[in-house]
């Protein structure tokens, strides 16, 4: 979904099958997240080495 905003494209797992999701864009060289539920709530920000770790954790399943 795209933000009206700042233009930011806003996505969510395929997975998720209700509106309690998070949702993740991409901000020129940081991650965003934030609550699918509040959009326009709080957003947390990672850096592309912090979020290329956390993801190669939740593929290798060392988080669920």
């Amino acid at each position: 979904m795209a933000d009206g905003v700042n233009g930011l494209t806003w996505r969510k797992s395929r997975s998720c099958a209700s509106a309690a999701c998070v949702e993740v864009a991409r901000a020129e060289d940081r991650f965003l997240v934030r609550d699918s539920k509040n959009p326009e709530g709080p957003r947390l920000g990672f850096g592309a080495d912090d979020w290329a770790s956390f993801i190669g954790a939740v593929r290798e399943g060392r988080i669920e």
